[in-house]
């Protein structure tokens, strides 16, 4: 139990702890500018990687599904505990078996989930006041779902690739994020 005496730390105190280590920040950011990049250039491996991982994944989520089941007091919930692992399971083993076809339902259930996420963006957009960030809700919504039909569209042709594309861009970003901060926290000392 912390001393009553004792204040909650600042974010400035918790920048100035951290700004000695600027170069490991920025380090670990070009680092994933660099997976990012390999991601996207090897969208077809990263896409494989990515889906076997998954599988991984699903497996333990699946066995660990199935021993809570075993401990349900009850036969409906040991029965839907023990389905739902044995789900768990069978999609691990599909993305392990074959990356490929688990890659197609996976970019399909993406391009799919994007159409309606940016739905219900443009439904609530709507509902705010006609203000900018009204316009940038619109903005964000349009794009999501843009980005869902081109994925839906291009269905599934494209879909050893674009998962891989996606981590290697989501990769890209979080490093710049990474290395912008870094450097940002060099140019404080």
């Amino acid at each position: 139990m912390a001393n009553a005496g004792s204040s909650t730390p600042s974010l400035g105190q918790a920048i100035e702890r951290i700004e000695a280590k600027w170069a490991s920040i920025t380090a670990f950011g070009v680092l994933l500018v660099v997976f990012g990049v390999a991601a996207i250039a090897f969208s077809l491996v990263a896409t494989i990687a990515t889906v076997t991982l998954n599988g991984v994944l699903f497996l333990i989520a699946g066995a660990a599904e199935i021993a809570i089941g075993m401990h349900a007091r009850g036969w409906g919930r040991f029965l839907l505990w023990v389905v739902g692992g044995l789900l768990y399971l069978a999609a691990g083993v599909l993305c392990i078996v074959n990356p490929a076809l688990a890659s197609a339902v996976l970019t399909l259930l993406l391009g799919v989930g994007l159409i309606a996420a940016g739905a219900v963006r443009l439904v609530l957009a709507f509902s705010l006041p006609a203000e900018p960030t009204r316009l940038l809700v619109f903005v964000a919504a349009a794009v999501t779902v843009l980005l869902g039909v081109v994925i839906v569209s291009h269905w599934p042709m494209d879909s050893i690739y674009v998962l891989g594309t996606l981590l290697g861009v989501d990769l890209l970003f979080h490093g710049a994020g990474w290395v912008s901060f870094g450097l940002g926290l060099h140019a404080r000392s």
